[in-house]
């Protein structure tokens, strides 16, 4: 491409397909003008390194701190609308798949980009079960952590240790090997974190039972205690399984990109997804449940909520569970969430913050203050609520995200991999440091 090329006349009637999908550009500082193609919707930002003062300058660059704003990579897994509040695995609906489908199937989807046939169903699933035991090393590497150990610490060291268990990881572009990885991680993150759970209880740990359901089997590491036979009540089982097919991917947010960067060096993946689960650990990104909880109980009563608002209102509190960085619109999934809620209080017993969480929404999609800055209910606003009646304690809530978004993890990690245009991450950064400057020795310095 000729950089000094002058830009096209668009308003031309003769301007054609090819002139159409590009972006005119003139520097104003030198009158340089170039033409850079538009696919998709955007544009390559090597496109406009050719855009400089002086030869020898290193070239234009975009400035987007935090990637508001920037692709960093093509992908076929998970399409957001936030404008329009659409979430969709592999052109599939969320609200289809919470509705018809299980995590471990949605999980094939994710990983696979098809729904798959009986046959590979049950093939899937036996190979995800006879994976969930663990390493006896492996128990007393968690046994080594102190009782009060965060289980949400204690689960990003123990993926990271798989590591070292499974040295055959690292073959990462030999597909039998992905595969098996992925077996592996899918099968022992329900271990690994029913085990933490136990431990930062005193208890015994519960060995998986291969009989029951994939969230069937986690409850019974879980909450059995001296049951011969752990029977896991459907409705918990269902909402679970509901839960983890909502979060199992959603595109390239913190913990996603987190996989994919440092993937990208060519580690093995669960030295990756501990790097993921470790993005996760942020009350920004997987604690947001637990801020919404502890916010439920600061506000403390139905009739404290107008006050809470106002000062909201005023800059001086947080409205947890309401707004998302990509979501303008109300967040499919709290629709749903909200649903499975009534059915899990319906065993448990209606959770006496969601009387305070009900008010905090009512207001808010009335108050002209949040519908102006769309501010709307996410995903996280009710799922603290359920799992909390579900007999979680809030040190667990990030860990019950980093359980099912593994297969989303894994899904991301894989199309990063086989991506040609995919490099080792390495973002270029805008200097404002000091100039050229001479070393002063140590008794010179004032």
């Amino acid at each position: 491409m000729n950089p000094t090329k002058p830009a096209t006349d668009l308003s031309s009637e003769s301007a054609s397909k090819t002139t159409r999908d590009t972006l005119s550009i003139t520097d104003n500082r030198t009158g340089q003008q170039i033409e850079i193609p538009i696919k998709h919707d955007t544009i390559r930002a090597i496109d406009l390194r050719p855009i400089k003062v002086k030869p020898d300058d290193f070239g234009l660059m975009g400035y987007d701190p935090a990637f508001t704003n920037t692709a960093s990579c093509q992908s076929k897994i998970t399409y957001i609308d936030g404008d329009k509040g659409i979430l969709r695995y592999r052109g599939y609906s969320i609200e289809e798949l919470a509705e018809k489908s299980t995590y471990i199937e949605t999980a094939y989807l994710l990983l696979h980009g098809e729904l798959p046939t009986k046959s590979q169903l049950a093939d899937w699933s036996y190979h995800v079960t006879h994976h969930t035991f663990i390493h006896e090393s492996i128990k007393k590497f968690i046994d080594g952590f102190h009782y009060d150990a965060h289980p949400m610490g204690m689960m990003i060291s123990t993926v990271a240790a798989l590591s070292a268990f499974y040295p055959d990881s690292k073959d990462i572009f030999n597909p039998e090997s992905r595969r098996k990885q992925t077996y592996r991680l899918i099968g022992k993150m329900p271990t690994l974190a029913a085990f933490a759970y136990r431990h930062s209880l005193g208890m015994p740990f519960v060995y998986p039972d291969n009989d029951l359901s994939y969230c069937g089997n986690f409850l019974n590491m879980l909450f059995r205690t001296t049951e011969a036979k752990y029977r896991p009540n459907p409705t918990l089982e269902r909402a679970l399984d509901i839960l983890f097919i909502l979060h199992a991917d959603h595109e390239q947010n913190c913990s996603s990109t987190a996989m994919r960067l440092v993937g990208s060096s060519h580690v093995d993946p669960y030295c990756a997804t501990a790097a993921a689960t470790a993005a996760l650990y942020g009350p920004l990104h997987g604690g947001a449940n637990e801020a919404v909880l502890r916010m439920l109980v600061e506000i403390g009563s139905i009739q404290n909520v107008p006050a809470y608002i106002k000062s909201v209102k005023a800059g001086e509190k947080l409205l947890m569970g309401f707004g998302h960085r990509v979501y303008k619109n109300y967040d499919p999934r709290a629709r749903i969430v909200k649903n499975i809620a009534y059915e899990v209080f319906d065993v448990m017993g209606i959770n006496p913050l969601i009387e305070i969480a009900l008010e905090c929404e009512r207001i808010a999609l009335e108050d002209e203050y949040f519908v102006k800055r769309k501010l709307y209910p996410n995903v996280d606003f009710y799922t603290g609520l359920i799992y909390q009646s579900m007999g979680f304690p809030m040190t667990m809530f990030p860990v019950l995200f980093a359980i099912p978004r593994t297969s989303g993890w894994i899904a991301q990690w894989e199309e990063m991999l086989l991506d040609p245009e995919q490099k080792i991450s390495r973002p270029r950064q805008v200097y404002l440091g000091s100039d050229l400057r001479g070393y002063i020795p140590l008794d010179n310095r004032k």
